[in-house]
């Protein structure tokens, strides 16, 4: 997040193209685990922005690990998904490019998400989607995971 800050501190609300990893982890329901974020209250999948110097399968774990809790690995790239704008509630404006992936829990150790960006975690069955997705982009992933898992 000091990287972001960084450049943010230079370019204010600019639309920026922002690079970031996202993670689908099932449950042996098929059930997906979601995060209710803490700045909006809407749900999503754990995920987030690269930091310099990490790779898209190094950020989906750490992001997974400060978002979910839970230290996972990527076992299958879902989806690269760059066509979603969004503006943020504090006017920060960006492009995501995202790469979804499939992820597994490579432990069985809990970690406390970061409370200033989780509100709870939650599975959910892929039959009945959250209320509200945090942008499209989360309602696409949604959408391509439940077509994989129809495979």
């Amino acid at each position: 997040m000091a990287y972001i800050k960084e450049i943010r501190g230079l370019v204010g609300h600019r639309p920026l193209i922002m690079t970031s990893a996202s993670g689908a982890l099932l449950n042996n329901q098929n059930a997906v685990l979601l995060q209710e974020r803490a700045d909006t209250g809407d749900w999503g999948f754990p995920g987030g922005y690269m930091e310099y110097g990490e790779s898209f399968g190094m950020t989906v774990k750490r992001e997974f690990k400060e978002d979910a809790g839970i230290e996972v690995a990527p076992i299958k790239q879902l989806a690269i998904l760059d066509q979603n704008f969004y503006t943020y509630p504090n006017g920060d404006r960006v492009q995501p490019v995202n790469v979804f992936y499939l992820v597994k829990a490579v432990n069985t150790k809990a970690y406390k998400p970061k409370v200033d960006e989780t509100r709870t975690i939650r599975y959910f069955s892929l039959a009945k989607q959250p209320p509200r997705f945090f942008n499209d982009q989360h309602q696409q992933m949604w959408e391509i995971l439940k077509h994989f898992v129809q495979k």
